[in-house]
């Protein structure tokens, strides 16, 4: 079994996994826009250059995501995408990436479980959490 992310987004799926794909590295597998599917009439003729579905794969990751048909779209909310990592400079590295224009939650610092560890909302709504875990 495997368990990865479904983000929503609001419009601004295509520019949200473009900066994924520079923040985390990886490669962008899909970008299958809303007008280009069979369900293309079921959204407006504005809506399809939006994305229906996209995926990120990084070394040991998969991200999804696509637009929110109009009028659908949630604020996400209950939950942070966690994004552990080998080593404090990379955790570093990846804060300071998704950081651009985000809302720093918890600033990027050694904790009793973590050498680093901090949180943040990116620009596009996404909470995160980045981290660099202790061994026992």
């Amino acid at each position: 079994m495997q368990v990865f992310p479904h983000l929503g987004f609001n419009g601004n799926c295509e520019e949200a996994f473009r900066f994924y794909q520079r923040a985390l590295g990886g490669e962008i597998t899909a970008m299958m826009k809303w007008g280009g599917s069979p369900m293309a009439q079921a959204v407006g003729a504005e809506w399809h250059d939006k994305i229906m579905h996209a995926c990120l794969r990084t070394p040991g990751a998969r991200i999804i995501g696509g637009d929110a048909p109009h009028g659908r779209y949630q604020k996400p909310a209950g939950f942070e995408v966690s994004v552990s990592v080998e080593t404090g400079e990379e955790a570093d590295r990846v804060f300071a990436a998704l950081s651009d224009g985000a809302t720093v939650t918890m600033a990027m610092q050694e904790t009793f479980f973590a050498h680093r560890f901090g949180m943040l909302t990116d620009r596009f709504g996404i909470p995160w959490m980045v981290l660099s875990e202790k061994t026992p």
